[in-house]
């Protein structure tokens, strides 16, 4: 049995790899930088939701959370730069959401629809979801795969990262 490092080198490069882990470790980070700030219990009641052109996007769950995340606003954005540097992250943006539960996926972060949207979006066939996530070549190493939830995180990582690339060449 391969272990998951080798199949992940396998489908991608080292670079993109390291980028992966940088946005990982950014969106684990907000239980810790919250706490080290006082207000650990705000983690509970909000998220990070994107990092788009170096403004974080973090979403609460109630306008009182927000409040009390903009009192430390200051404190949490210099963390984050601290801990961070090469992300350029220049601003931090409050905003409130439906709902923050741990449940959420890696999906969620990424750009959602309006709730009210009538027509679904069409099924890719495996070798399209395939070629989509990682760019125009099919990568046949999801197939070595065997958890189908781990193999879709990757494709759904795949493609929020290459979306990003898209609107940072932009």
């Amino acid at each position: 049995m391969k272990k998951a490092g080798d199949i992940l080198s396998a489908l991608f490069d080292e670079q993109f790899l390291n980028k992966a882990q940088e946005y990982s470790t950014l969106f684990d980070s907000w239980e810790d930088i919250t706490a080290k700030n006082g207000i650990a219990a705000a983690a509970a009641h909000s998220r990070i939701k994107d990092l788009d052109r170096g403004i974080l996007l973090v979403e609460t769950d109630h306008p009182g959370w927000k409040q009390i995340l903009q009192t430390k606003q200051t404190k949490l954005l210099n963390d984050f730069r601290r801990r961070f540097p090469d992300m350029g992250i220049s601003a931090l943006s409050l905003m409130l959401g439906k709902s923050t539960q741990k449940e959420t996926t890696e999906t969620d972060c990424a750009e959602q629809e309006p709730e009210n949207r009538s027509v679904e979006e069409p099924k890719l066939s495996e070798d399209a979801a395939q070629t989509s996530a990682i760019g125009e070549t099919p990568v046949k190493g999801f197939d070595t795969i065997e958890d189908e939830g781990f193999k879709e995180t990757l494709k759904s990582l795949g493609q929020s990262i290459k979306a990003r690339e898209k609107k940072d060449k932009r």
